[in-house]
């Protein structure tokens, strides 16, 4: 049995690749390669260079390796842009996941798990969100990222296809043994700027509101490990394989850090001070968003072992450093 990652040599999906291999599955890695690096799918893994949405590929592909399961993480990320560009979201994210879905049935690849996202829920009132909380997204990031849902479940139904979405909260950190990290450019993750800045990469970082009606005015978010996402995913695999019935489930800690205390723990391990600016508050951006996770942990066995913002953070610089010395 081989497992095809969409989005492979993204963030998620390289933490996803080395997960696999480190249980001794088989992957290939589907990836176009705009925002991904082909020196983050490790040697062990087969690299096929195209787009989710060339059906073609997608089913030899499947075909030739003997695909048992699709992990799909290809897609774009960042609400603000999903806000100024939401006719380029609905064809990333919705259009070509639906090609892909097709694939998958047409294909007969009978597993599929899909990377959601919290902004399916849209913003929350603090309290801990669970699954059965209304789909009322404030993005459309959010909103294509829920189409995708609904089009796996309604395929489920009519095909012999079983599914897995799991609502990310905020992904941070880099895998424990250096081996990848988040290295996209340009990225907007408040960590991942935040020990950017901290390590000299950026001159300043800037938040994005302080009259949020939270206790500092800033954004309030769950930051989850993204090796223990990694590890839900190769869960929620097993459990699919046993005869595992489709689901939904929210991945998070169920722990809330606003930005400014996101940035206190950057600076208290990195040991030094950095450049802070306040900016206006960003389209799309909910106010509080924090996971009930209680589901993944039921359904999956799931048992976070990386829940720790000085964790979350010291994986994160340590990334940026082993990026340094790759570009110096």
């Amino acid at each position: 049995m081989t497992v095809l990652i969409t989005g492979g040599a993204g963030y998620i999906g390289s933490h996803m690749v080395w997960k696999l291999l480190d249980a001794g599955e088989d992957v290939v890695v589907l990836d176009r390669l705009s925002t991904g690096f082909d020196w983050a799918v490790p040697a062990e893994a087969e690299l096929v260079v195209g787009d989710i949405a060339d059906q073609d590929l997608v089913e030899a592909t499947i075909r030739r390796r003997r695909i048992d399961a699709i992990i799909h993480f290809a897609g774009s990320v960042v609400v603000p842009d999903s806000v100024s560009d939401p006719l380029g979201y609905y064809l990333n994210n919705t259009v070509r996941s639906r090609a892909l879905i097709e694939s998958a049935v047409r294909a007969g690849v009978p597993h599929f798990i899909f990377s959601s996202t919290a902004a399916v829920y849209g913003g929350t009132h603090g309290e801990p969100v669970a699954e059965n909380a209304p789909t009322l997204p404030e993005s459309p990031y959010g909103t294509s990222k829920l189409m995708t849902e609904t089009m796996l479940r309604d395929a489920a139904a009519a095909h012999p296809l079983a599914y897995t979405a799991l609502r990310y909260f905020n992904v941070s950190g880099a895998d424990p043994k250096g081996r990848t990290g988040q290295s996209t450019r340009g990225a907007t993750h408040l960590i991942k700027v935040a020990c950017e800045t901290a390590t000299g990469k950026r001159p300043f970082i800037e938040v994005f509101g302080t009259d949020y009606p939270t206790a500092d005015g800033t954004g309030v978010r769950d930051y989850i490990h993204v090796w223990d996402l990694a590890e839900a995913h190769l869960l929620a695999l097993r459990r699919l394989r046993t005869g595992g019935t489709s689901l939904v489930a929210n991945c998070g800690y169920g722990n809330g850090y606003s930005v400014l205390q996101v940035i206190e723990a950057v600076k208290r391990v990195v040991g030094h001070d950095f450049d802070v600016r306040i900016s206006g508050r960003r389209p799309g951006d909910p106010v509080s968003i924090v996971a009930n996770a209680d589901r993944a942990r039921a359904e999956l066995g799931w048992r976070p072992q990386l829940d720790d913002i000085d964790t979350i953070v010291g994986h994160a610089l340590a990334w940026e450093e082993a990026l340094k010395r790759r570009n110096s």
